[in-house]
């Protein structure tokens, strides 16, 4: 007899069909083809052990099963249940009419337990678009992909539960995501901000104008950097930051759950990824593991993908390797990373709010008086691993000196962030209504046709921005990102237009672009 079960592959971020067949006649073995790897393969041993604990037999004939299409490589552990599923059926132990009605996918245990497997939301995704009744996955793997399809996603916990999903004409609601035990208390859960413990805009004394420069970031989604002593604040705005940071809309939502999903870090979350994403890997992280990488086809995404739509932190920026500095350009400018190996291509999102911290110089206080003790030549050697172009893609750059004394010691208190955040929802705002049935979600994602469309500029201010580039020596680049981070400075201002005074304020933000600034 032959059984067709249905399950899925993710590549990328994106769901691949598989078919299961498993077809049992006359002979012997067990015999698994379709590019199978090693975790595969070991899932027949796991699959009969896990049947024979619930009382099925394993046929005394020959099983064969398929992996359709069999030119694509299989990975993981999730076939194990459409396997044990197929073989019940096909050897005749219990009827299982709905087998092919749904998409199914777990790992088992000896003891007939399903366990969790990554890439639940696009799973669920794929399910709906072929047409199926809905997606059987392990309870915690269906939690992540409750909110995101229009399927029915049944989340089960042992063997038992599929079979009676399978077997019977009832709906078995109770086996349902949403009637799960889990699905209250995570879903509760999720509504508390995991920023609720970041440092407070009130908190941080002094540094107006660093805050400023983190608002307008904030506001238009610009990478930033802050450059300057040790204790003046950097790391303590930047996690600051993370707390005036506007929701994620609906579409932002789907595909940052999908890069947590396929990379396995969504088991403790219920649905959609609610909050923005803070990554702040130590700056002697690998490039595969800010990157992304892996071998074959098992390629997972890396920092940069796992920060989309949030913020990447990397602290002690000038201290990383020069090649991982140097990889994250591509990254920034087409908010994608593309990862190549021998006989597979990957493509994950990455559009993140890079935001950089670090020291002026070797020992750290240039700047400050006589304090420095490096040369000329370490100070400019320090700095110089931010190559040119990497330094163009930094759009705000800012440099910090310690909070004077008084102010530390009397403790004045600045704008708390709740005031900053109301600000940047409300810049968020306008850009969604101006950017509305695009690709494009905030300024600094504008390409050039909407640079021309949205950032007209009058006679004063194109003669302002050709001053400004004659004497700085900006790039073509850092001339439109200067344009983006002036549309931002207009939208908090609640103006239509951009005016010569918001230019000037974006432009003394390039100060890493002014030739010798170390001299």
């Amino acid at each position: 007899m032959l059984v067709y079960v249905h399950s899925a592959k993710c590549v990328g971020i994106e769901a691949l069909p598989i078919m299961v067949e498993i077809d049992i006649t006359a002979g012997v073995g067990i015999h698994l083809v379709g590019l199978a790897d090693a975790a595969v393969r070991e899932s027949l041993l796991r699959m009969v052990t896990a049947l024979q604990s619930k009382g099925f037999r394993i046929p005394g004939k020959k099983i064969v099963i398929n992996l359709a299409p069999a030119d694509l490589h299989k990975s993981g552990s999730g076939y194990d249940l459409p396997i044990a599923l197929g073989i019940v059926a096909a050897s005749g132990q219990r009827e299982l009419p709905g087998i092919d009605k749904y998409l199914i996918m777990g790992e088992l245990g000896l003891d007939g337990s399903i366990r969790y497997v990554p890439g639940s939301l696009p799973v669920a995704e794929l399910s709906a678009a072929l047409g199926l009744k809905g997606c059987i996955m392990p309870e915690r793997a269906a939690l992540e992909a409750v909110d995101s399809s229009s399927v029915d996603i049944y989340g089960v916990r042992d063997f038992d539960d599929v079979l009676r999903i399978l077997s019977s004409e009832e709906p078995c609601r109770d086996l349902l995501a949403q009637s799960s035990p889990l699905y209250e208390e995570l879903s509760s859960g999720s509504l508390i901000s995991p920023y609720d413990d970041c440092p407070d805009f009130s908190a941080i004394i002094g540094q107006e104008g660093a805050k400023r420069g983190v608002e307008i970031a904030a506001a238009g989604g610009h990478n930033l950097i802050m450059v300057g002593p040790p204790g003046s604040g950097k790391s303590s705005l930047a996690k600051a930051m993370a707390g005036i940071l506007p929701p994620m809309t609906r579409e932002e939502a789907i595909v940052t759950s999908k890069v947590w999903s396929v990379s396995g870090k969504g088991e403790s979350s219920y649905g959609l990824v609610r909050h923005r994403p803070f990554r702040a890997p130590h700056h002697s992280a690998s490039m595969a593991a800010l990157i992304g990488g892996g071998s074959g086809e098992n390629i997972l995404p890396g920092e940069v993908s796992l920060a989309s739509n949030g913020i990447l932190f990397l602290d002690e920026f000038c201290e990383a390797p020069k090649s991982v500095l140097e990889a994250l350009r591509g990254p920034m400018e087409d908010r994608k990373v593309t990862i190549s190996r021998l006989k597979s291509k990957v493509v994950y999102p990455a559009s993140f709010m890079l935001v950089a911290a670090s020291n002026p110089c070797p020992c750290g206080y240039y700047g400050e008086g006589d304090r420095c003790t490096c040369t000329a030549g370490q100070r400019a050697g320090y700095l110089a691993k931010l190559s040119g172009p990497l330094m163009d893609r930094l759009d705000i750059q800012v440099w910090m000196h310690p909070v004077d004394t008084k102010k530390l010691v009397r403790g004045s208190r600045a704008e708390p962030s709740s005031a900053v955040a109301e600000r940047v929802l409300r810049a968020r705002e306008v850009q969604q209504r101006r950017f509305a049935g695009t690709q494009v979600f905030t300024n600094a994602q504008m390409g050039s046709h909407e640079l021309e469309r949205y950032c007209p500029l009058d006679a004063p201010c194109r003669e302002l921005l050709e001053t400004f580039i004659d004497k700085m020596g900006l790039s073509a680049r850092a001339y439109s990102r200067i344009i983006k981070i002036a549309r931002t400075i207009a939208d908090l201002a609640g103006a239509p237009d951009i005016l010569p005074e918001y230019l000037a304020e974006a432009a003394s933000y390039r100060f890493l672009d002014r030739r010798n600034i170390f001299e």
